[in-house]
């Protein structure tokens, strides 16, 4: 089982989307018979079975084992991966193109970013388990309080000098042997979170 699977054909990404269906997913985290899941779901086992064969055939549940019980085979399935994502390839007539523009401080170009890296990383996880290789990746994920929107921007540009000394000390385009690899730093702000007053209103904390 993949930790995360990204879905990229239009037709799996409409199966997913279903409420039932996602349900199930969730349920077949750790694997289970359709009988077990009507239980579990509460739906009649003949409707389990028909989003099942729905799953199985958009590759996002498998077979696990097959058990005898009684004068019947009872399948044992499971989901593909744990989580899943759909690529916005599975909308690539009107998937963002960061290529289209280039704007450091643009949330639109930002979000542009973050979609080719969820395709291209769905692209490259699929090759990599394919090839039975291990994918190089590095992240970093972290929080930073700004006193003023002046530190803030003070802040990205210190970033900017610091990851394009590091790119022109590292950087060969003559290794002839060399593997080109994508770099995206992103800043932006948190998101609050919100409480509910007693009156029932929410209230946001800073």
């Amino acid at each position: 089982m993949l930790e995360i699977a990204v879905i990229e054909d239009p037709a799996t990404a409409e199966v997913s989307l279903d409420p039932i269906r996602a349900r199930i997913l969730r349920e077949l985290v750790q694997p289970a018979s359709a009988t077990q899941l009507a239980v579990r779901v509460g739906l009649p086992r003949q409707k389990v079975n028909y989003h099942l064969k729905a799953l199985e055939k958009h590759g996002l549940v498998e077979l696990v084992e097959e058990r005898r019980k009684g004068n019947v085979n009872e399948r044992i399935l499971q989901a593909a991966a744990a989580s899943y994502l759909i690529s916005p390839s599975a909308l690539a007539p009107v998937s963002p193109d960061p290529g289209r523009f280039s704007n450091h401080f643009s949330a639109f170009w930002l979000l542009a970013l973050a979609a080719r890296m969820v395709q291209e990383m769905g692209k490259l996880i699929a090759g990599a388990a394919a090839a039975r290789q291990k994918l190089a990746t590095f992240a970093v994920d972290g929080e930073v309080t700004f006193r003023t929107a002046a530190d803030r921007a003070a802040f990205a540009e210190e970033l900017g000098v610091a990851v394009t000394r590091l790119v022109d000390k590292y950087h060969d385009d003559g290794a002839p042997r060399g593997r080109r690899h994508r770099l995206v730093v992103a800043l932006h702000p948190e998101l609050k979170t919100t409480n509910q007053s007693p009156s029932g209103k929410e209230q946001d904390n800073e």
